[in-house]
């Protein structure tokens, strides 16, 4: 890594690779997401999901996990989309899989904490890949 001559007194690196990072004052889209996850705001977390052009599964069932506890009428229809996220890209996931993810989103919708546990061991065994997004 090259430094600048006012790198090297504790300012800023140099190079080409300074502009490509596309990080803010307040760091990457990510983790403005995982912050605002953290401090339960959900326009933030919104906002910087735009930003990072999309969600893992993972960090999209984080975010259904606040939307449940902030705005609970917008729950049921966010969890079908994260449901049929789950089916499109997990070519391992088995119907049984695939009613065990319903039913807990059914009970994550109804309040329950302990049905994101589940989900997230779900997602560990039917490893699901990133879809490009079309359109």
């Amino acid at each position: 890594m090259r430094f600048s001559r006012s790198a090297r007194y504790g300012l800023r690196p140099s190079g080409p690779w300074t502009q490509e990072v596309g990080l803010t004052s307040q760091g990457s889209a990510h983790g403005r997401f995982t912050r605002a996850l953290a401090q339960k705001n959900l326009r933030g977390a919104e906002i910087a999901a735009k930003e990072m052009g999309g969600l893992s599964l993972l960090d999209a069932l984080d975010y259904l996990v606040l939307l449940v506890e902030l705005q609970p009428a917008r729950a049921p229809a966010a969890a079908i989309r994260w449901h049929g996220r789950l089916e499109l890209e997990s070519p391992v996931l088995t119907l049984t899989e695939s009613q065990l993810a319903l039913a807990a989103l059914a009970d994550l919708c109804a309040g329950s904490r302990d049905a994101a546990e589940i989900l997230k061991r779900l997602l560990r065994r039917a490893r699901p890949t990133l879809l490009p997004r079309t359109g």
